[in-house]
């Protein structure tokens, strides 16, 4: 008997597996058509600008890009702009001070424990979508103002494409996407690239991608592949860092280090007991003559980035250390949040103290770049589920002048160039080795890292504004 119910149970579940997609695709084009045709006749403010819809189904503190995009927008004439998003964390001073930007933030649907059994989460999916479609639905109908084009962020693609699909035809508007990465494949890491979720999810994106009017991309090689497999003709928009992002001045660095909470630098054998900071000096707040190396790590915490390759180039950096004493000690600085955060904070805390000190952390939008702007390295282990996005971390690093060690992947020499504005690496090994070579005799000897600086100036010269306003302005142009 319990054998019957348990299989009857398991047919259950996969018949909803197979099922729930063509549900999903029902619920989000007539949920998105019936919210919006509640809508009353087009409304626009009476301050005669015209608006632009910023969409973005995640935590808009954390997209930078979609923040600079909307940045951008609201320095066109006559233009404003309605962003709808997750409010999770603070964005940039230049969004929240901004007249011309007006926040709309929505509440992220319930979530299920993470203790919860896998076929749950699959359960669970048709009504985070459903919540999702009718927020998006209630935002984007009865809380903006009527937009001339909608851009969005892809990925995430469901519900995201499709509604935002089907309120471009209502609003009569254009549709424009602006592609990071692509959702199917972020998706297949947990469930498998065969998953029938996975499968769905692709044929969504592609069939409600393509529908846009414009679109955007990051990298030549996505370009590329957009336009040979789902027939996408697509701007590419390198990230540029915007003005925020640069090298911190020397005036500046005394009272950086010290809004650090010290049990973040400590290193052994290096106390401070004269005023300063390990990294420097008193008064003035120049830098130590024997100060470690501050390396710093940005991350999201998810699974295209194996943070093991770095703990592991640290330990053995660590053991290095003790064989040659030209070796600095390091502090290496890890910022971010993410899901599996607290599963490396728990390696972290097993590993040895001597010349290797490691923290995490999360900065506010101001504190970060001048963190950057102060560091010696900068190190990337983003891999990219698609193979055909780059690290916005490293972007920032270049902004601030921070030579960058990079996990190498398939298109990462659009950014990267391997020994001419920085190094790759494949193994925790070849990073060691990075460090150990660059390190040597720090800081009375940088020259590889002076150089990498040095190239690093032409890339700040062409900053995110100047990109922008080049590849993307006219494309938001005031119809004539």
């Amino acid at each position: 008997m319990i054998s019957i119910m348990l299989s009857l149970v398991a047919s259950s579940v996969s018949y909803l597996i197979t099922v729930v997609p063509y549900v999903f695709l029902f619920i989000v084009s007539v949920g998105a058509i019936l919210v919006a045709s509640c809508r009353s006749a087009s409304r626009r403010d009476t301050d005669g600008h015209r608006s632009v819809c910023v969409l973005v189904l995640g935590d808009f503190g954390r997209s930078p890009r979609m923040q600079y995009h909307s940045i951008s927008l609201s320095q066109l004439d006559n233009t404003c702009v309605d962003v709808v998003a997750y409010g999770e964390s603070t964005p940039v001073a230049a969004v929240t001070s901004n007249e011309k930007i007006r926040l709309h933030f929505m509440h992220p649907p319930p979530a299920l424990s993470k203790a919860a059994p896998r076929f749950l989460f699959l359960l669970y999916a048709p009504f985070k979508v459903l919540f999702q479609v009718l927020q998006l639905g209630y935002f984007m109908a009865l809380r903006i103002r009527r937009p001339s084009h909608i851009l969005i962020q892809n990925p995430p693609s469901i519900p995201t494409l499709p509604v935002a699909y089907g309120m471009s035809l209502l609003h009569g508007c254009d549709l424009v996407v602006d592609w990071h990465n692509y959702g199917y494949t972020i998706l297949g890491l947990t469930l498998g690239s065969t998953h029938v979720l996975v499968r769905f999810s692709k044929w969504v994106e592609a069939a409600f991608g393509r529908r846009g009017t414009r679109h955007f991309c990051v990298t030549r090689a996505m370009q590329n592949d957009l336009r040979t497999n789902w027939g996408v003709v697509a701007e590419v928009l390198h990230d540029r860092p915007p003005e925020m992002f640069q090298p911190t001045p020397q005036e500046a660095l005394g009272g950086l280090f010290r809004s650090i909470p010290p049990a973040m630098c400590h290193v052994d054998g290096a106390a401070v007991t004269d005023g300063g900071t390990v990294f420097t000096t008193p008064g003035k707040g120049t830098r130590r003559a024997n100060r470690p190396a501050l390396v710093v790590s940005s991350t999201s915490w998810t699974p295209d980035e194996d943070f093991g390759i770095l703990l592991t180039a640290l330990e053995m950096y660590e053991t290095a250390c003790a064989d040659n004493s030209s070796l600095p000690p390091i502090v290496c600085i890890i910022t971010g949040k993410g899901p599996m955060k607290a599963y490396y904070e728990g390696l972290l805390a097993k590993m040895p103290r001597t010349h290797v000190h490691i923290a995490t952390a999360w900065l506010s939008s101001g504190d970060y770049p001048r963190l950057l702007g102060a560091a010696d390295i900068g190190v990337s282990l983003h891999t990219s589920s698609s193979g055909l996005d780059l690290p916005m971390k490293v972007v920032d690093m270049f902004g601030c002048g921070l030579p960058v060690c990079a996990k190498d992947f398939s298109c990462l020499d659009e950014l990267v160039q391997d020994g001419v504005n920085g190094v790759v690496f494949d193994t925790a090994a070849e990073l060691c080795q990075h460090f150990q070579r660059l390190l040597a005799d720090f800081p009375r000897k940088s020259e590889e890292l002076d150089k990498y600086r040095d190239k690093l100036r032409e890339f700040r010269d062409n900053d995110w504004q100047t990109n922008w306003t080049e590849r993307a302005a006219a494309i938001f142009a005031p119809s004539p």
